[in-house]
């Protein structure tokens, strides 16, 4: 007999009939406090041998239906070793076809990033003798928000701040952050100790803890989508934002980095602040520098797909990049990676994953190496 569970750490799916293996309906679940739907994540048993189809009844209302265009499902024996899975998109119902060949079995809509993963990439970070932690509040569910400082905090110092998954689903942004922690914390790698000689860092790995636990795509426990709060967040509604932006005005931003997944576009790009009201040349030079530093840094990176660039005067100031670009007159970006694989650089069994994510934060220092010295 089969059956699929979600009890636990970032599960989420609804079971609509499991009666027969080669027709199990499902549905994605929205996230707790709003009606987006993407992420899934569930554990399959008693299914050894047998060929699976699993459809997504709904997946034609979830918040971004393009993004199951070309997309192929996570799959896990043991929730370390992660790798696609053949899934298909047609009429409206997301298919995933595959046959375990174990008993147990984990489908993801990306390679998970737990909360112990999380606590732990923390007490790593701390252990390092570089780092400390601060906490800034609690989450609305009383979880912890912490800040890694990373530096000499010394005026003179280039304050730097990079944030991570606003949105809990793009588990991506976190791996991101191990990855570019490791290589800052390595006190043999001459790009990490040049950098802290003359940058303090302000890493924030999780910004919505809450909404990583509930299994949500998009929001936090209240239903706020944290990337929308950025011009008037609140203690009550959005208080993942509200103190991290507080300690931001009491530092000060010389660059800032939000690091997202894109559902839809299968590249890793980035997106700037030419729409906010402060842009300026001295910011556009800087843009044009960081991004030539990334592309000799990352193969994986590329600047000629991403979002449609907003025309002047005409950003939309809630989000934290174009808030923090404008009010620090400071370079601003949004890295955005695939949910997807890497179109320019496919990997048919992994697509993107967790180590290429962790990947791209290791050599993302390279180029903030690259403009550190000309920020201010």
């Amino acid at each position: 007999m089969i059956k699929i569970s979600t009890q636990f750490d970032a599960g989420s799916v609804v079971v609509k009939d499991l009666t027969n293996p080669a027709n199990i309906r499902l549905e994605l679940r929205p996230d707790n406090a709003s009606d987006f739907a993407q992420w899934f994540y569930f554990r399959l048993q008693g299914a050894a041998y047998q060929n699976c189809v699993m459809h997504f009844e709904n997946a034609a209302d979830s918040a971004y239906p393009e993004g199951w265009e070309g997309y192929q499902a996570c799959a896990s024996y043991d929730r370390q070793n992660w790798f696609r899975v053949p899934t298909e998109y047609e009429n409206g119902v997301l298919t995933i076809n595959h046959t375990p060949l174990s008993n147990s079995v984990y489908y993801a809509y990306f390679e998970p990033y737990s909360h112990e993963q999380h606590l732990n990439l923390l007490g790593d970070a701390q252990g390092s003798g570089l780092c400390r932690i601060d906490d800034l509040g609690c989450t609305v569910q009383g979880r912890d928000i912490n800040l890694l400082t990373i530096g000499n905090q010394v005026e003179s110092d280039m304050k730097i701040w990079i944030i991570a998954r606003q949105h809990p689903g793009e588990t991506m942004a976190e791996w991101f952050i191990e990855g570019l922690l490791g290589r800052l914390l390595d006190p043999q790698d001459p790009t990490a100790r040049i950098l802290l000689d003359r940058a303090t860092f302000y890493i924030v790995p999780n910004m919505n803890p809450d909404g990583s636990v509930l299994g949500n795509l998009r929001t936090n426990a209240a239903g706020a989508n944290l990337n929308r709060e950025w011009e008037t967040p609140t203690l009550e509604k959005s208080p993942e934002v509200f103190l991290v932006r507080e300690k931001m005005l009491e530092t000060g931003v010389d660059l800032f980095l939000d690091i997202h997944g894109d559902e839809a576009l299968p590249f890793v790009f980035v997106a700037g602040t030419e729409g906010v009201p402060n842009y300026n040349p001295r910011i556009a030079a800087l843009e044009t520098q960081f991004k030539a530093a990334l592309l000799s840094a990352s193969p994986d990176f590329q600047d000629e797909y991403g979002y449609e660039k907003d025309a002047p005067g005409q950003a939309n100031m809630t989000l934290a990049t174009n808030w923090v670009g404008n009010h620090f007159d400071c370079l601003a970006y949004t890295l955005e990676m695939p949910f997807k694989d890497n179109a320019n650089l496919p990997d048919d069994d992994f697509g993107w994953n967790g180590q290429r994510s962790l990947r791209l934060g290791e050599a993302m220092l390279s180029a903030v190496l690259n403009v550190v010295d000309d920020l201010r």
